[in-house]
């Protein structure tokens, strides 16, 4: 049992939350994630990647978007009450050396697990330059964090409503053409975005390593569910992954799988809310 210690509502559909977790707290390294479960009888398993931690209270700070039932019944969850169950940490950790300029994008939700990696990367002595990405102004988080601990930060919404009215990869694309180009970039965020990152970079010969939130079970290999096609070899993003060159995976591949229950998910997240007493919202595309 993990206690919640803090709960913030970032957006209309996202929430942060601080619960207790001392060992994994001690273990984590930028990258890697947790399973978590809210009912040990019935409730399903889903991947949340840690967006901090503190070591010396013990705590891990988790970031997640409502979008299927058990997203939703974390969300009305208070502090005072529990997390049945969180396991981790898993996955490997970022790969973190000396690069020189690296460039970060996180896309949507996406800018909660890349915090982490900034600051590693920053730590290790790299000139870090972030981009931050959404629909929206009112959508765009960890702004303040990103500022502390980053050389540059650029904010790109698809309406102009904060920063510049771009995609992200507009202002990567324009760093990959400068002089000097970075010398490694990472990229977190919806799946779509990921691959036009890669695209962007790829035409300047940039490095880029991305970070995959594939459909997950077990988190140990076993299912088989979060499997992904790398560099024309089957890989398992919970074992092998997150992170992966992203110039080798198969992203098409990727995102078909994961549309593979999207009817079964909304017809959850359309049953929750309704069990919840949450507004009914328009289903995604």
């Amino acid at each position: 049992m993990n206690r919640i210690l803090s709960k913030r509502q970032l957006s209309a559909d996202v929430y942060q939350m601080t619960v207790e977790a001392p060992l994994i707290a001690r273990a984590r390294k930028a990258g890697q994630f947790i399973i978590l479960q809210i009912d040990t009888e019935w409730g399903e398993r889903i991947p949340l990647t840690i967006a901090d931690a503190d070591s010396e209270k013990g705590t891990l700070t988790i970031v997640f978007q409502t979008v299927g039932a058990t997203t939703h019944k974390l969300a009305v969850r208070e502090p005072g009450e529990y997390v049945e169950n969180i396991l981790g940490p898993l996955g490997n950790p970022t790969h973190i050396e000396k690069f020189g300029n690296v460039v970060c994008v996180g896309g949507g939700i996406g800018v909660a697990p890349l915090y982490p990696i900034v600051q590693a990367m920053k730590a290790a002595g790299n000139r870090v330059t972030v981009i931050i990405g959404a629909r929206t102004g009112e959508l765009v988080i960890f702004e303040e964090r990103m500022r502390a601990c980053a050389d540059e930060l650029v904010i790109v919404t698809d309406d102009g409503s904060r920063g510049r009215k771009a995609l992200v990869t507009g202002p990567l694309g324009e760093y990959c053409a400068g002089n000097p180009k970075p010398d490694m970039s990472v990229a977190i965020g919806p799946p779509v975005m990921m691959k036009f990152c890669e695209k962007t970079t790829a035409e300047f010969n940039v490095p880029i390593m991305v970070s995959l939130n594939t459909i997950m079970i077990d988190g140990t290999g076993m299912c088989g569910g979060c499997r992904v096609t790398v560099g024309g070899e089957i890989k398992f993003v919970c074992v092998d992954g997150p992170e992966f060159d992203g110039h080798k995976v198969d992203f098409d591949n990727m995102m078909l799988r994961m549309r593979a229950f999207r009817d079964r998910e909304e017809e959850t997240r359309h049953q929750c809310r309704l069990a919840l007493g949450l507004p009914e919202q328009p289903a995604r595309p």
